[in-house]
């Protein structure tokens, strides 16, 4: 975004997350050392709610590009409509699914999942948050999925050994935490695993599995490690798909079949933004 904005002739004022001002401002340094002059690109850093919002209200703002939550990024939208014709590129995640039917290889099924969900601890836009499995097979990518995210090392981010690493803060944990919590006492099955003793210091959560029984009971984000399954009849594959283009979001969609009919029909029917076939849907490749 940065580099963009400055290539189109803007000077810009970059505002990291409030978690995350260290690595924001050695990015900034790169960019000064490597000739960008410093009155052309400075970092601010700052929480949303003050150096954010005086950013997005002052007139001498000319544009916002914004990466977060689709609630802020209205915020935000609604902000700059007041003070007329200013472009907000806003980047904001999603109810992110993948499809998978009878004619998938659990094995690559399982592979990608795993990297798509969980990854990054699950904290990346285009995560994988709602797997669609036809019933048929359902049972063994399941078995199979279980027993591949108990192999699943959390820990630590600078430990080579780590597959999982912490949620960003204190507040996204217990907000996952807590919905984990409520979703198993609304009698949902939920696979998880206790965290190792390494973890006894740290923001984790370890990869959670969430059944639900259609695609309409997910009605939010849960920037996490945290995966929601559906089964579907092959019969109400339309259903399951029209459910998901009514969840509002469409960012990235995954598909696992063998059979090229299938995967032209469903990339006709859900609009989204990026479609990955067969593969893992993280690294907008």
């Amino acid at each position: 975004q940065i580099a963009a904005a400055l290539a189109a002739g803007n000077p810009v004022i970059a505002k990291p997350a409030e978690q995350t001002p260290l690595i924001a401002d050695r990015a900034v340094a790169l960019l000064h050392e490597a000739g960008i002059p410093r009155n052309v690109l400075q970092c601010l850093p700052g929480t949303g709610e003050t150096a954010g919002a005086a950013l997005v209200a002052d007139a001498r703002v000319a544009g916002v590009m914004f990466t977060g939550s689709t609630a802020v990024a209205t915020r935000i939208h609604r902000v700059l409509a007041a003070r007329g014709d200013v472009p907000l590129i806003a980047e904001t995640g999603g109810i992110n699914a993948m499809i998978v039917d009878s004619t998938a290889l659990p094995e690559q099924v399982v592979a990608d999942v795993l990297a798509s969900a969980f990854d990054s601890a699950g904290q990346r836009c285009s995560a994988l948050r709602l797997l669609c499995v036809q019933a048929d097979i359902a049972g063994r990518v399941l078995t199979l999925l279980d027993g591949a995210m108990a192999e699943l090392n959390v820990g630590p981010g600078d430990d080579f050994a780590t597959d999982v690493g912490p949620v960003i803060d204190g507040a996204a944990r217990m907000q996952i935490d807590a919905y984990i919590d409520a979703m198993r006492a609304n009698r949902h099955c939920v696979l998880t695993r206790s965290l190792p003793d390494v973890c006894a210091k740290g923001q984790f959560v370890t990869p959670t599995l969430i059944e639900i029984p259609s695609p309409a009971d997910l009605r939010q984000e849960v920037f996490g490690p945290v995966l929601h399954v559906v089964r579907y009849a092959a019969r109400d594959l339309d259903g399951v798909l029209d459910a998901i283009t009514a969840s509002g979001y469409g960012l990235t969609l995954g598909i696992q079949s063998r059979v090229d009919e299938t995967i032209a029909r469903i990339v006709s029917r859900v609009p989204v933004g990026n479609v990955y076939v067969n593969r893992n849907m993280i690294g907008a490749v």
